[in-house]
């Protein structure tokens, strides 16, 4: 209770007008510079020649005119990515085009989220925490990606601010407006993280009695509920109800619990997309020597705040970042580095604020620049080296794809075909197939289908390495196939159909 108070009290804030306006130092000029060099940097070095991932490939075959039929859609996964892409994936199959159109459009994202706080934070502030996110390479490598995570990141940095907007000022109803708008777009994109960002806000709400207002905890249950609406439906059409959904949905992420995977975060900056397990060798620690110095900054920006009399300002995306981070954490038991990245977005404005009060009270003031500028230019050609390497990946990928599209037309899988067993997804989805799993989470047929569709339609089961095909594929012309991203000695087991297909 006494914690409860101390943040209550905390958060309030003086109604008497600020002698100065605190966010008067110039234009937001800066901030369209930052977002327009994170937009070209996608542009030059991840956009060209980048294939479509994994989970990309999932998200991508729900609207795209390319795909002969859709990937399995788990339980976890929500649509909203879907919807925004779908305006481009509708008129042209270019993967370079639909990277571009999203670059573009995370560019003018950031823009817009980071101009929502102009009223609340100087532009130099804005300016330097739009860098800073801008400046990781989980940021700019999944800026033109077809995943959720950057676009949480954003809608959840454009809510706290409209909150705080709403909060402070009864009549600014176009940031209350705002405010359902960014909490239904967040909860479009993933329906659980909006639970993590409404959460908070309707507590500190409830806890400050100057923002005790039910417009304001009307705008987040609303737009909670409008963002979460097609999700619910779904379940209840392909699961029978929310709460199966959501237990598929822990069952499919290793059963959601308490799990302490901080080491797991750390370990994945330094490039890896998916730590599961993270039992790897952490190749280059210098990777997560910011991700130390965090804590430390956001906790300074938090001081710098309380003593200009602006904590609120601060306090309030800095209790929303860690109620974000909390369930990536402390409940699911693997990471991934893109999940943290609306944690990165909210704590960037502590970090940002504490920064520029360094430059501007510090001495001697030459030789504090001289160090952060020196340690910015470190921290960024370490992200750019991880980026880099990414992109490379992501290229290397697309041609690998492309030969095994070439090697299967060759044998003779054509549409209408089918592709199970490893890499079953990427693989359909580049040679025009449909995918198809006789087990695990994307389980979509029986084996005994799988077999009566090898009769009629030709069917590919990959395996790779050591593995070998199910009995029901035993009988089936193998074939080798280039390897596949990380794996070696790749075949494919071919149904009897692509045989009377491949004669003639």
């Amino acid at each position: 209770m006494t914690q409860t108070k101390a943040v209550a009290t905390g958060l309030r804030e003086t109604s008497r007008p600020a002698r100065r306006d605190w966010t008067a130092d110039g234009g937001l000029l800066w901030v369209a510079v930052v977002a327009g060099v994170y937009t070209v940097v996608q542009l030059v070095f991840v956009v060209p020649g980048s294939g479509l991932g994994w989970d990309e490939t999932v998200y991508t075959s729900q609207v795209s005119r390319a795909a002969s039929d859709t990937a399995f859609f788990s339980a976890p996964r929500a649509r909203g990515i879907t919807f925004l892409i779908a305006p481009v994936t509708s008129l042209t199959s270019s993967v370079d085009v639909l990277r571009v159109y999203l670059a573009l459009l995370s560019g003018a994202g950031l823009f817009l989220a980071l101009h929502v706080w102009r009223r609340l934070l100087p532009a130099s502030v804005l300016a330097l925490a739009g860098a800073l996110f801008a400046g990781l390479w989980i940021t700019v490598y999944y800026g033109p990606q077809v995943m959720p995570n950057l676009w949480v990141a954003l809608g959840c940095l454009a809510a706290v601010g409209l909150f705080l907007r709403a909060a402070r000022d009864r009549t600014d109803r176009a940031a209350l407006i705002g405010l359902g708008v960014a909490v239904a777009f967040v909860a479009l994109m993933r329906p659980t993280d909006a639970f993590w960002l409404t959460a908070p806000l309707a507590l500190i709400a409830l806890s400050v009695r100057r923002w005790r207002r039910w417009a304001l905890l009307a705008a987040l249950a609303v737009g909670g509920a409008v963002g979460c609406a097609e999700w619910i439906i779904e379940a209840y059409v392909s699961y029978g109800g929310l709460f199966p959904r959501l237990a598929r949905a822990s069952e499919i992420q290793g059963h959601l619990g308490w799990n302490l995977v901080f080491g797991d975060h750390m370990r994945s900056l330094d490039g890896r997309l998916l730590c599961r397990p993270c039992d790897v060798r952490w190749r280059r620690p210098a990777t997560a020597i910011w991700w130390f110095a965090l804590p430390l900054l956001t906790l300074g920006g938090v001081l710098v705040a309380a003593r200009l009399r602006r904590l609120p300002l601060v306090l309030v995306p800095t209790l929303v970042g860690l109620s974000m981070a909390a369930q990536y954490l402390l409940l699911i038991g693997y990471a991934a580095p893109r999940f943290l990245l609306p944690v990165y977005a909210l704590l960037a404005l502590p970090t940002a604020l504490f920064l520029t009060w360094i430059v501007r009270t510090a001495k001697p003031r030459p030789l504090v620049v001289a160090l952060l500028v020196a340690a910015a230019v470190a921290h960024l050609w370490v992200q750019g080296s991880v980026v880099a390497d990414r992109a490379e990946r992501s290229r290397s990928d697309r041609v690998t794809f492309d030969r095994i599209a070439a090697e299967f037309a060759r044998q003779g899988v054509t549409p209408p075909c089918v592709v199970s067993g490893t890499e079953a997804i990427r693989v359909a989805f580049r040679v025009g197939c449909a995918s198809r799993q006789t087990g695990g989470h994307d389980g979509s047929i029986t084996p005994a289908e799988l077999v009566a569709t090898g009769r009629e339609r030709p069917v590919a089961f990959v395996v790779a390495g050591q593995a070998g095909p199910p009995a029901y594929a035993r009988g089936w012309r193998v074939e080798r196939i280039p390897d596949l991203p990380g794996l070696r000695n790749c075949r494919v087991y071919l149904s009897p159909s692509v045989h009377a297909e491949h004669g003639a």
